[in-house]
């Protein structure tokens, strides 16, 4: 496996390269993360938000981050923005973290309107998939891209857009680190990016 710093150093490149990709911004804020570097985790957050602004999991993570960096009136900012969005879009689990950042904050998320609120019902009731990767509308894959736990996670949270830009962005992982992934090594390598790249939950062995 990779150590935090050489996939930070990894995103990096991939976010210096190709500087309106969404994904390698939000791939990076996740490495920072987990290295505890709030401060620049916060950034690629943010600048993941403004190429996407309706990517709830972004403004939770940046909130998260924001608030470990030490910034909480920019956290609220950021969480107030998100929590509308994820509600709109009928996203639950970013918007059921982001009530409990508002909670360690000692602050309450904010109210929502009448016409937020009938959209969010009007999306739970309309059966549009929508991608816990990006929060945008898409096509659910009609089957888990492999077998096992994780595939099925894939194919029960990640729209087939989704998948297919990681396809295109794995393979500049396999070139970029030259990985041969006949070789354990580069194999387990290759799917901590894809986990990191996708939101894989930890406990189904992602970040």
């Amino acid at each position: 496996m990779n150590s935090p710093e050489e996939r930070i150093a990894q995103f990096e490149n991939m976010a210096t390269a190709d500087p309106d990709n969404e994904m390698a911004h939000f791939s990076l804020g996740n490495a920072y993360l987990q290295a505890g570097r709030a401060a620049e985790a916060a950034v690629s957050f943010e600048r993941c938000i403004e190429l996407n602004p309706e990517m709830s999991k972004a403004y939770q993570l940046a909130g998260e981050s924001l608030i470990k960096a030490g910034w909480s009136d920019r956290a609220v900012e950021v969480l107030n923005t998100g929590y509308v969005i994820a509600a709109r879009r009928g996203e639950q689990l970013p918007r059921q973290a982001m009530d409990k950042l508002f909670e360690e904050l000692g602050r309450k998320a904010p109210t929502l309107d009448e016409e937020v609120e009938a959209e969010a019902a009007r999306r739970a009731s309309s059966g549009t998939f929508t991608c816990g990767r990006t929060g945008r509308d898409g096509t659910q894959l009609e089957a888990p891209p492999f077998k096992g736990p994780v595939g099925e996670w894939i194919q029960a949270n990640i729209a087939a857009e989704t998948w297919q830009e990681w396809i295109g962005q794995g393979t500049k992982v396999i070139n970029e680190l030259r990985l041969d992934l006949s070789r354990d090594e580069d194999s387990a390598a290759y799917d901590q990016h894809m986990h990191e790249f996708l939101g894989v939950p930890a406990e189904l062995g992602g970040a």
